[in-house]
């Protein structure tokens, strides 16, 4: 179960990544949309090092 729960915080890191980065490629992007999610991808990945 550990590791499908570390996969599952891995693919959703993932994700808000990919947000982030097709944020960043707008032609104004929004930077208090861009700060929550880094801040949601610091919980994951500090979650993940938890594990």
């Amino acid at each position: 179960m550990l590791t499908s729960h570390s996969s599952a915080l891995q693919a959703k890191h993932a994700g808000i990544e990919a947000r982030i980065a097709a944020e960043n490629r707008r032609p104004s992007p929004d930077d208090i949309l861009i700060a929550q999610l880094k801040k949601q991808k610091l919980r994951i990945k500090e979650a993940i090092a938890r594990l």
